[in-house]
């Protein structure tokens, strides 16, 4: 499949005509007549202007199709109620019931087992080269029984830079968007020891090939709506397989979410946007700062709105706090059992650092300035500040003094710009 891109000149966004010729280009392409299609889309974590994207594709292929549904792809975050999937689609009640009323929607259900269905295995040999010998160990893949009902599945989901995978979209919509645990928990973890800085903005990593290989078990026709994202508008649109479709996508997403520095700071007020309702999400403000913060500084994430961990799982990571990677490596006989998406999201907001004789040295310190009590934070091993005490305005212009500010942190990524990211042992 041919991948079918548009992007906007710098500053300026994808006029109605340009997205509906993207749409048209693939119908074009794929063959959709008579066929059950399920389209992947990204939860409300995820800024992208999903509504005009569906809506153009419903319109070009609901004709066609036997049927149009939709998919949450959840990953481990809660389920979306029915509001919340409305305001995600950017459908009125209205709309709902009479537009796309045959359109079914499901939230993906990962700790389900009667949810999922096991397409097969990636031996160990492959592991072991595809992450340079850290890891040598089969890699069960499952996904969602429900979507293999379907002819095709489509991705309608945003490129940013991530701190798993080195940017998001494409197959990461299936592992973990609609995925089972084991796959998710292993390469979250391989991300983690290589590092979050060593990950995030890159994009053939080592994790993202593992991606890719399950996808390539899953017996449905794929294709993929990648979206480049600049608030709410459409940057770039590419749309193709989701192999072809993501590789073209990141790279725009490099050149619009990458933001390189002549400096590192001491201090750092991240504030985290409404969507991130709990630490789980909200540590984005952490993962895409770090490279920019000095060495002994300190990022705070500000989030007077947040007071939840994790609803999912925050009684875990309350057992063992936010740590470094050596912290978990020098002692995995300890930990090798809990979930390693956990230990990887504790290792990706805590930050690189050292564990040595028994104590740990963070490079950096990370405080949370959110609704979560001091004896929480510290329970978790994180810093505390009353949210009410700061104000964000003293934070501005004081980049030459070392400080600096990002009113709306978690999607765009900062780089030193002389050096490579801070990668730690």
């Amino acid at each position: 499949m041919k991948c079918i891109s548009e992007a906007a000149a710098v500053g300026a966004s994808l006029s109605p005509e340009q997205v509906e010729q993207v749409v048209l280009k693939l119908r074009d392409q794929a063959e959709f007549t008579g066929k059950k299609v399920l389209c992947i889309v990204p939860d409300g974590t995820r800024t992208a202007p999903l509504g005009q994207l569906f809506r153009v594709f419903h319109d070009q292929v609901a004709g066609r199709a036997a049927v149009i549904d939709v998919m949450v792809a959840l990953g481990t975050h809660p389920p979306m109620s029915e509001e919340a999937i409305l305001q995600r689609m950017e459908w009125t009640p209205e709309e709902r019931q009479n537009k796309y009323g045959k359109v079914t929607i499901f939230n993906h259900s990962w700790d389900d087992p009667a949810s999922l269905e096991t397409l097969g295995t990636i031996p160990a040999s492959e592991i072991e080269e595809i992450s340079g010998g850290m890891f040598a160990m089969d890699v069960p893949v499952q996904l969602n029984r429900k979507a293999l009902e379907y002819d095709w599945l489509v991705v309608m989901g945003p490129v940013f830079p991530h701190e798993v995978v080195g940017f998001s979209g494409g197959n990461k919509y299936f592992f973990p968007g609609i995925g089972g645990p084991e796959i998710l928990n292993f390469f979250h973890w391989l991300g983690a020891v290589v590092t979050n800085p060593m990950i995030i903005g890159n994009k053939w990593t080592p994790v993202r090939k593992v991606v890719d290989r399950a996808a390539a078990l899953i017996p449905c026709e794929r294709a993929s709506f990648c979206m480049v994202a600049d608030s709410s508008r459409y940057a770039g649109l590419f749309a193709g397989t989701p192999e072809g479709a993501w590789d073209e996508a990141s790279d725009l997403s490099a050149q619009l979410h990458i933001v390189y520095k002549d400096r590192a700071y001491a201090q750092i007020l991240s504030a985290a946007p409404p969507m991130y309702d709990e630490l789980w999400v909200a540590g984005k403000c952490m993962y895409k700062l770090e490279p920019i913060v000095a060495d002994g500084g300190e990022l705070i994430i500000y989030a007077p709105h947040l007071s939840e961990v994790s609803e999912v799982h925050g009684k875990l990571i309350r057992e063992i706090g936010y740590h470094c990677r050596d912290y978990f490596l020098k002692q995995w006989d300890k930990f090798k059992d809990y979930p390693w998406g956990i230990l990887a999201h504790s290792t990706h907001v805590h930050g690189i650092g050292s564990y040595e004789d028994g104590a740990e040295t963070p490079r950096v310190q990370v405080t949370l300035a959110t609704r979560i009590p001091e004896k929480e934070c510290r329970q978790i091993n994180l810093g505390y500040r009353d949210p009410d005490s700061i104000n964000p305005a003293d934070f501005k212009n004081l980049e030459d003094e070392g400080v600096f500010y990002v009113p709306k942190a978690g999607e765009q990524l900062f780089h030193l710009r002389d050096r490579p990211p801070w990668a730690g042992g």
